[in-house]
Formats: C-alpha cells, sequence, structure tokens
C-alpha cells in the first residue's frame, strides 16, 4: 500500500469574480491528503464526513474528517490496471447503514488477458478495516482485448443500479459500431435491480439475442453520471472524440447517436466523420455540447449538482470535473437548459477526476488525477 502523506493546510485561491452577485462564491481550496496514486472515484460514508476513494492500482482508502488520515482498506477485487483500466467507481448503497455495501466498477481480465468492465458489491467492515463478502454482480460481454473506454460511473434511482461502460476505444465509426448494438451493454447505460438480476420493465428486456440490461445506447465513453436531485432524472457527460464532448439526460430506450452523429472530428484526421445531431434525425440531441478540437473540449470525469448552502449561489448548479484543461466546470442549469461552465479551479494545475458535495457542511470535494494527486475541497471565504 502506497504511503500517503495528510494535510490540513489551506491553500487560499480566491476567484476573480466580476459582479457582486459572483463575489459571495469566492473560494478558498483546502488540501485534505496529498501522494494519492492514480485516484478514481471518492464518496462520502453515511452517517458522517468520512469519504472513502478508489485509486485504479486496486486501492481502497477512507480520509478520517476527525484525523485528517487515509486508512487503507483491504479486499479490493482483482482488477486489470492497464490503458484506461482499474478499480473505478465507488458508492454505498441506498441502504448502507443497515446494510454496509459498497457498490464497485472495474475492469479484470480473463485467462486470455482480454477484458470487461464489471459491477460488484461487497460489505465494509470499518472495525477490521476491510471489504467481505465481494460479489460480482455483472460482466459487461465480451471480454475484449482492448484497454481502454470502460466507463463506469455507478448512480442509483427508483430502486435500481445503474452504470455505464464505454465502447472500449472502437473506430469503426459506422452502423456496426459497438455502441449501436444491443446484443452488448458497451457504449451504454445499464440499469439492474440491486442484486444483479435484471428488470423485467427494462425497455429491451424479452428480446431475442439483446442484452436486456441496456436502459440507453450511442454513448462513447461515459465516466460522469448523477441523478437530478428534484426531477429523479439520470443526467451524463460523455466523452466525445476530439471535442463533441455531450452532457444528456438519459430516456428509457434512447439512442444518443454515436458515433453515427457527432460534435467532435477525428483525432486522427482532424475531419469530421459523422454529421452533428439535430432534432431531425432518429436520435437524442445532448442539452449542452462542446465543438469540435481539443483547444476548447471538455474532457468529463465526475459530476454532481450542487444542492448545499455553503455556496448558495450555486444551488441546482451542475459541477463536472474536466480532465484536460484542468479545470472545475460549474454550469448553471434551468430546467433541461444548461448554460456555458464558469471554470473553477483554473490554475491549480489539476485534472479534475471526481467530485462531491459534503452532506453535512455542503463544502466542494474533489481528486484530481494522475501520479501524486489531491484531495481538497472548496470552502467559502467569507
Amino acid at each position: 500500500m502506497t504511503k500517503h502523506r495528510s494535510l490540513l493546510a489551506t491553500l487560499v485561491l480566491t476567484t476573480a469574480l466580476g459582479t457582486a452577485a459572483q463575489a459571495q462564491n469566492a473560494y478558498s481550496v483546502e488540501t485534505l491528503a496529498e501522494g494519492l496514486h492514480q485516484p478514481w472515484a471518492l464518496a462520502f460514508l453515511p452517517g458522517g464526513g468520512d469519504i472513502i476513494l478508489t485509486g485504479r492500482a486496486g486501492e481502497i482508502m477512507i480520509w478520517e474528517a476527525e484525523t485528517g488520515a487515509l486508512i487503507p482498506v483491504e479486499g479490493a477485487p482483482q482488477v486489470d490496471a492497464r490503458g484506461q483500466g482499474g478499480l473505478l467507481d465507488i458508492a454505498p448503497a441506498p441502504d448502507f447503514d443497515q446494510s454496509e455495501m459498497l457498490y464497485l466498477t472495474w475492469s479484470a481480465a480473463n485467462d486470455a488477458g482480454e477484458t470487461a468492465t464489471h459491477l460488484g458489491r461487497a460489505r465494509l467492515d470499518r472495525d477490521a478495516g476491510r471489504l467481505s463478502d465481494l460479489e460480482t454482480l455483472h460482466v459487461v460481454a465480451p471480454f475484449m482485448d482492448a484497454q481502454g473506454h470502460y466507463g463506469s460511473r455507478i448512480a442509483f434511482a427508483d430502486g435500481h443500479v445503474y452504470f455505464s461502460a464505454g465502447d472500449r476505444q472502437r473506430k469503426d465509426f459506422g452502423p456496426d459500431h459497438i455502441a449501436q448494438r444491443l446484443d452488448t451493454g458497451y457504449g451504454s447505460v445499464m440499469r439492474l435491480r440491486m442484486d444483479g438480476s435484471i428488470p423485467d420493465d427494462n425497455p429491451f428486456a424479452g428480446e431475442e439475442g439483446v442484452a436486456a440490461e441496456i436502459w440507453s445506447y450511442g454513448h462513447r465513453n461515459i465516466q460522469a453520471l448523477t441523478v437530478h436531485p428534484e426531477t429523479g432524472d439520470l443526467w451524463v457527460a460523455d466523452h466525445g472524440e476530439s471535442g463533441g464532448d455531450e452532457i444528456n439526460i438519459i430516456q428509457r430506450g434512447g439512442n444518443f447517436g454515436w458515433p453515427l452523429v457527432s460534435f467532435g472530428v477525428d483525432y486522427r484526421t482532424g475531419q469530421p466523420f459523422a454529421p452533428e445531431p439535430s432534432e431531425s434525425d432518429e436520435f437524442i440531441t445532448p442539452v449542452f455540447n462542446f465543438g469540435p478540437g481539443r483547444d476548447d473540449n471538455f474532457p468529463p470525469s465526475g459530476m454532481v449538482f450542487y444542492t448545499g448552502e455553503a455556496f448558495p449561489e450555486w444551488q441546482g448548479d451542475l459541477l463536472i470535473g474536466n480532465l484536460r484543461h484542468q479545470y472545475l466546470g460549474r454550469f448553471s442549469v434551468d430546467g433541461d437548459a444548461v448554460d456555458a461552465p464558469e471554470r473553477l479551479l483554473e490554475g491549480q494545475g489539476w485534472r479534475i477526476r471526481d467530485v462531491v458535495v459534503g452532506p453535512e457542511d455542503g463544502f466542494v470535494y474533489l481528486i484530481s488525477d494522475g501520479e501524486g494527486a489531491t484531495l481538497a475541497r472548496l470552502v467559502p471565504t467569507d
């Protein structure tokens, strides 16, 4: 287990905001822990201020709010961390207070070295410092000789567990692309009962030759997934090819078009490979998108609606991590209308991997990406 350094040193980073209303949202950044090894997800454990985190190499840790210490947790699933793989998302079950169950996603290999996205759950034993009763609930088929675009985020809604899986970086941008096929969960959002079984009311349940776990499809690589606190809708942010990153509201059985429509261009040539989505085609259009190219794109990872009281002017806004351009995007949301983001933490030099809101203090907690990464929080300067 990598040794980490924890501290409560405060780095003051006051935003330069132009109006009196915005000035109320000046913030500083408190660094809670440094030296993290490729962290990927964080979540608050119910009943307090402790945070559980994953690292892609297969690490699970708890940051203790009272002491600031990082406590290792044993018993993580065996992962394949090549490429973009490893231990990915983690989410306490809605009944965690009773069940002590955590849901996780990860990539793992078969005997042939091929990999797949997995969803599982395990019981957290805080006293023993380990997970027990690890159970794999679903493996996205098929295993593939590829190490990219696993997804994967988890959300809970309507008594079910939802999770995403990417398109495994397939470059055959045509109608037979894996994200347009219904015989595999890759390039989709999937919906399962809490025990991993497939609900009878899923949109494709009962159809022959179809992956009945699919809830929506035509996605590229969703690494940001959350539930709207008022409507209960699932919102996602999806990576585009080169630009063309999207924010979408998920619809039951919906086809979101990847790669038959796209606002991005081909990484290899810089040229369009598909028409842009429009209201006239058969696909669901995003509620917000970025244009082509990599100069001002928004490769997303982690997202949450702000529901705290520490930043009252942010109420209902959507916070999404930007990896390439190293900032936290604050998107104003009104119904399904989304404005271009305000850039928080710009200049900090952090690829933002995940973001959550503190349930007790309303502060914004986040992790950066890569080696020597940081766990930090935004607090009001007032």
